[in-house]
């Protein structure tokens, strides 16, 4: 059936999850020059819609789902139950498109993904806010308090934030239950860590980590765009990305990626 079974299919759904899988199993991937986060996110998601609408059947081009699972099978790599311990499962959450709530769904679906029963560390991007409104503490509280409800039910062991300066995670610090155990600054925005923001992370234990991701990792326009590409006839302005979910398994004793993959959530805005 191909991207024609993969559009029908598409135009039936309410909403899409794309799951990588990972990502060190795709050979095309990995021979391939470093790109940004951006550009590998394109790719990711084009390559896995590609392979997944290649092997859409007939009978399940009839089919009509809520939630249209977009994956490649043998792409996907659960960790062994006897290996957990070893292993350390972080996470990073973008939010593109929608609210608090959805941060369950997507720790719950990765979750899944990797068949374990709570992920080690994740770390939340701010959410987009409107343009001329800057980030406050009252922003981020509906998400930081959904994260701590999944503390509290040991979905999460530990949370932590990214690009916060020094007032802000002292904000964030000061009033939240479960204190962040990390912050993320961006190594575009500073070639030295801010010395402000270096001596309250000392004082209150918060590890600092650097990274690479834009502010967008992955826009609407983009989102679309990739999808266009990769399915015939699809009417790509009618998906919006909810949220993005990049996660690494690492060899604790080593210090090298076992894992590595991207979960992706998106609705369908029919007219």
């Amino acid at each position: 059936m191909g991207t024609e079974g993969a559009g029908a299919l598409l135009e039936r759904a309410g909403r899409l999850t794309l799951q990588t899988g990972n990502l060190l199993n795709w050979g095309c991937l990995r021979k391939k020059c470093p790109a940004t986060p951006s550009e590998e996110v394109r790719d990711c998601i084009q390559k896995t819609m590609t392979e997944w609408s290649s092997k859409i059947s007939q009978d399940q081009n009839q089919e009509t789902l809520e939630v249209l699972e977009c994956t490649v099978a043998q792409a996907i790599e659960k960790i062994n139950p006897e290996e957990r311990d070893e292993l350390k499962v972080s996470a990073k959450l973008f939010i593109v498109g929608s609210n608090s709530s959805s941060i369950r769904d997507a720790v719950d679906l990765a979750c899944s993904a990797l068949g374990v029963a709570q992920l080690d560390s994740v770390i939340i991007a701010p959410p987009p806010v409107e343009d001329g409104t800057n980030l406050s503490l009252e922003y981020l509280q509906p998400y930081w308090k959904e994260l701590e409800n999944l503390v509290q039910n040991k979905k999460i062991v530990a949370i932590g934030t990214s690009d916060l300066d020094k007032v802000l995670l002292e904000q964030l610090y000061l009033w939240a239950q479960v204190k962040p155990s990390s912050n993320q600054v961006n190594l575009a925005s500073c070639c030295v860590m801010p010395p402000d923001l270096t001596a309250f992370a000392k004082e209150c234990d918060i590890q600092l980590l650097t990274h690479n991701d834009p502010k967008e990792l992955l826009c609407e326009g983009s989102f679309q765009e990739v999808l266009r590409e990769s399915i015939q006839n699809v009417k790509a302005n009618e998906w919006i990305p909810l949220w993005l979910l990049r996660y690494s398994v690492i060899v604790k004793s080593r210090g090298i990626i076992k894992s590595k993959g991207y979960i992706i959530q998106a609705k369908r805005n029919a007219s």
